[in-house]
């Protein structure tokens, strides 16, 4: 398998447990902390922070898919995962999400977005190193959301 489909494959795994966790399904921590780096960045319009992939991070996991059930989130489905090597043993990754969130007045709003990931082959697997994101809460905002 070579690491454009390895990529595929890690984004959809991703994307099943990031929707069983919605679904109130036991959250795959080791599933999640597993996908990252044992250091990894977020850059945001809130800024640019780093953190260890450990025991904090293991802890905030499930409270990261109770917020996210809280607000009304429902799906998070991959609309596109566009792929893009940068040498042997990292790739960026363009992932277009289609979501979808229940409004407090019970309406159901579809958001799609991009967020671009740098990984890292690791063992012949893809691990998450950075994320860029948009700001989510202004998003989240225009359509009545949280």
């Amino acid at each position: 398998m070579d690491n454009e489909t390895r990529v595929h494959a890690f984004f959809d795994a991703y994307a099943r447990r990031f929707n069983e966790a919605l679904l109130g399904k036991p959250v795959d921590v080791r599933g999640v902390t597993d996908a990252f780096a044992d250091y990894f960045v977020e850059a945001s319009p809130a800024g640019v922070r780093g953190g260890r992939n450990g025991l904090l991070f293991r802890l905030r996991v499930p409270l990261g898919f109770r917020h996210y059930r809280k607000i009304g989130t429902t799906a998070m489905r991959i609309a596109k995962v566009t792929v893009t090597p940068l040498d042997d043993l990292h790739l960026m990754a363009r992932v277009r999400w289609d979501s979808r969130y229940r409004r407090k007045d019970g309406v159901i709003e579809r958001i799609e977005f991009e967020n671009l990931y740098f990984l890292q082959m690791c063992n012949g697997e893809p691990r998450i190193f950075a994320y860029v994101t948009g700001d989510e809460a202004a998003l989240l905002r225009e359509h009545g959301i949280g």
